[in-house]
């Protein structure tokens, strides 16, 4: 009896612990939002983006939109409509398909003059992250640390439960 309870409890952890490596909720700039003279490019250097992802903006509304481009509009700081924007301050764009994905603010010349624009590209749901950059390596083994101490913790906890 003691063995069944225990593969229900190992069962049940990897499909929790799976779920919620499923989605990320990407906040755009962290803790600084979508706002001017931010490096978007660099924020995004770090970052997977896949399918089922959602891309969260927090901005004051008042003088920011969203829109989301294609690269020609991207390259030009062009905009479509203006009733194409996104204009809550708050609002989450979730990553669909796959591919190449360009967001620009429109207001004033926040584009153009103050890189209030990014590039992201999105991987489907399954795709290995590509190889982290030499200079997160640190980050690349902290992070393969802590699945490691995660899969000792269930073990330990199977074999003494």
């Amino acid at each position: 009896m003691a063995l069944s309870s225990r593969v229900v409890f190992f069962a049940t952890s990897m499909v929790l612990l799976s779920s919620i490596a499923l989605a990320t909720d990407h906040i755009v700039g962290d803790d600084n939002g979508w706002t001017v003279d931010f490096n978007y490019t660099q924020w995004t250097q770090d970052k997977v983006f896949r399918v089922g992802d959602n891309l969260v903006f927090n901005y004051d509304n008042s003088k920011h939109n969203v829109f989301k481009v294609n690269g020609t509009l991207f390259q030009n700081c062009s905009f479509p409509a203006e009733n194409e924007a996104l204009s809550t301050g708050n609002d989450i764009i979730p990553l669909k398909t796959e591919g190449r994905k360009w967001y620009v603010c429109g207001k004033g010349n926040h584009c153009a003059a103050r890189q209030m624009k990014f590039v992201i590209t999105v991987l489907p749901e399954a795709a290995p992250a590509p190889s982290p950059p030499p200079s997160s390596a640190a980050h690349f083994v902290v992070s393969s640390m802590f699945g490691v101490v995660v899969a000792a913790t269930v073990a330990i906890a199977l074999i003494f439960a």
